[in-house]
């Protein structure tokens, strides 16, 4: 016999927070070509496998600035 959403007991499931519902969204990637000074680009490469992640992390954390003001 199935039980009733009132018989579920949920104490032991740790509630989710911003923080945790941040970590699961992922955004759809748009592909496109975009033009980067060579010393940028040069900079974020230097740094290890990755750089397309950190250039968009950047930007990102600009665009939040830019939304908050």
């Amino acid at each position: 016999m199935a039980m009733s959403d009132k018989q579920i007991d949920y104490e032991d499931i740790a509630p989710l927070d911003k923080a945790m519902i941040g970590k699961m969204y992922r955004p759809r990637k748009q592909q496109l070509t975009l033009r980067i000074d060579m010393d940028v680009l040069a900079w974020q490469k230097s740094k290890g496998k990755g750089y397309q992640g950190r250039i968009n992390k950047i930007l990102r954390q600009a665009m939040s600035k830019d939304l908050e003001s």
